[in-house]
């Protein structure tokens, strides 16, 4: 039988019934990735058919320090600067959980003033300064450009 590639929530379901984690790794290595952050980021690209130049305009970043994200030379940028980029990229906010694995950073959790604000940005697609208004106004820290 051959493996087809899933998502992740079946992944998990998989994982949680398996009676051996080599055995899990071997019936599904198709599925399980080693992945750079650049990697996954050019992987995001492609399939949003992004440009890196657009990104750059919409998050109001640096030029160079995006580049050098995009580019593996910088493998974990700052948690605001994955959210600058995530808002950026009108990425989900199951994709910017991977964006912030693959980062190195903290998960959002929406239990978090904070992080249920930025949810609610990826969710709506607001832009960078759209999200630092709101949290503004709502008394929390604007995120770090």
């Amino acid at each position: 039988m051959k493996e087809q590639e899933m998502d992740t929530e079946s992944l998990e379901n998989r994982l949680s019934q398996a009676g051996d984690v080599e055995d899990f790794w071997r019936d599904n290595a198709l599925n399980l990735r080693k992945m750079t952050l650049a990697e996954f980021l050019q992987e995001l690209l492609v399939q949003k058919g992004l440009k890196t130049v657009d990104i750059i305009k919409r998050s109001g970043m640096d030029r160079g320090y995006v580049y050098h994200i995009f580019g593996g030379q910088k493998a974990n940028p700052s948690r605001d600067k994955v959210l600058v980029l995530a808002l950026a990229m009108e990425l989900s906010p199951k994709e910017t959980q991977h964006f912030l694995h693959y980062a190195g950073a903290g998960a959002l959790y929406v239990r978090d003033h904070f992080d249920s604000v930025i949810w609610y940005a990826l969710e709506h697609r607001l832009g960078v300064t759209e999200t630092n208004l709101l949290l503004d106004e709502l008394g929390l820290r604007a995120l770090a450009l």
